[in-house]
């Protein structure tokens, strides 16, 4: 359904414990905007028993119904667009501006 790469997964896990926030899920939302893009939101949180549970790399992720037809086969990834600057980005099919990235070679 959600992938995380190794990249995200370290970060995801290295801001849980500077936060606090160890033995919680990450939760991930997503909500389709007027343009076809998709905006997210995501933090910790405690799982729901309505919740799709997804785990990878060692992260729990915590993603309720409504949300999860906008993530499915989605991932994040944890890059430094700018010298220094480092970021979670968002892969998703679903995006209507989503374009792949290029095969390195």
């Amino acid at each position: 359904m959600f992938e995380l790469t190794d990249a995200a997964a370290e970060q995801v896990k290295t801001a849980a414990k500077e936060g606090g926030a160890e033995g919680l899920a990450l939760r991930l939302a997503a909500q389709r905007q007027a343009d076809g893009s998709i905006d997210y939101v995501m933090g910790f949180d405690e799982i729901k028993p309505e919740d799709i549970r997804v785990e990878c790399k060692g992260v729990e992720i915590a993603v309720a119904p409504e949300y999860a037809p906008l993530l499915n086969e989605a991932s994040m990834d944890y890059v430094e667009l700018e010298a220094g600057k480092f970021r979670f980005i968002f892969l998703n099919p679903n995006d209507d501006t989503y374009i792949p990235p290029e095969e390195k070679r």
